[in-house]
């Protein structure tokens, strides 16, 4: 089996939500996205004004589930330049009164939170690749520690802005998922994702291309085989697998078709559905 291209990445990803309006005005003045392109029902936001990272569509009569209830969606992560970037965002937080979770990971620092359909948001900035450690069976040694908020609100200091800054992206995403066998299975054997955290005392699976801490983190936390996620639920649609080359996309559509998983062209690229998560991949150049 050949891995998947080291220059591999996560796209953007595409929500439902039951109310555009209250999302947007979340999402921009909050989070500081910035609206691309915008319908009635749907929103394209970016961080530079032109790569789009999330996509928003109404469904009025969407239900909100509990936390950790189905599988899909844990959180987003949406990946700052530097930390002086995440302690302006925190300090954005603050000011508008966001409940805050947060964790120092050792490859990075943290800020975890939800939007007003409770869609998990990460908001993270990466330490140096070259302070990352990998213990002897290769699994990337991450932590739980407190983050040290006065720290980055140091590194800020008197600077404030209403939008996030140019070189965000979409760093990774978090899944939860029925089963992490099946899980590895479709990602690793199949996609050929690299193992970067094979963390089974915490419930979880973390995989990546070309060495990163994880593009994609999979767990068991909503219940092994726990249902997916109805589909009048607020939640993931979609999210899309940026590939290089087209004999990269080639190359994975092979081995989806050859493992008997059905794929779909459609204008936003190849789409599969994701057997564990019941969310849906579209992978895109």
């Amino acid at each position: 089996m050949t891995g998947i291209h080291r220059d591999t990445t996560i796209g953007y990803v595409k929500l439902t939500i039951k109310s555009l309006e209250r999302s947007l005005a979340f999402y921009q003045h909050v989070i500081g996205f910035q609206v691309v392109s915008q319908t009635d029902h749907t929103a394209e936001l970016s961080a530079d004004g032109k790569q789009v990272l999330l996509v928003l569509e109404e469904n009025p009569s969407a239900v909100v589930l509990p936390e950790r209830t189905v599988t899909g969606l844990y959180h987003f992560a949406i990946l700052l330049p530097d930390r002086k970037e995440l302690g302006i965002a925190l300090a954005r937080l603050i000011e508008n009164g966001i409940a805050l979770g947060q964790g120092d990971h050792a490859v990075s620092e943290a800020l975890y939170l939800s939007d007003p359909d409770g869609n998990g948001i990460e908001i993270y900035a990466d330490r140096p690749r070259s302070t990352w450690r990998r213990d002897s069976e290769g699994n990337y040694v991450m932590t739980t520690a407190p983050v040290d908020v006065e720290g980055l609100l140091e590194e800020a200091g008197a600077e404030r802005k209403s939008r996030l800054p140019e070189g965000t992206v979409i760093g990774h995403i978090h899944l939860h998922v029925t089963d992490l066998q099946e899980a590895k299975a479709f990602y690793t054997d199949v996609l050929g994702f690299d193992i970067v955290g094979n963390y089974a005392g915490m419930s979880a699976l973390f995989i990546s291309a070309g060495g990163y801490h994880h593009h994609i983190g999979l767990n068991i936390w909503a219940g092994k085989n726990a249902p997916p996620k109805p589909a009048n639920a607020s939640g993931l649609d979609y999210y899309t697998i940026v590939l290089p080359d087209p004999e990269e996309l080639s190359r994975v559509t092979k081995a989806l078709t050859d493992a008997g998983y059905p794929i779909e062209e459609k204008q936003e690229g190849i789409f599969v559905k994701d057997p564990v998560s019941g969310a849906h991949i579209a992978f895109t150049l």
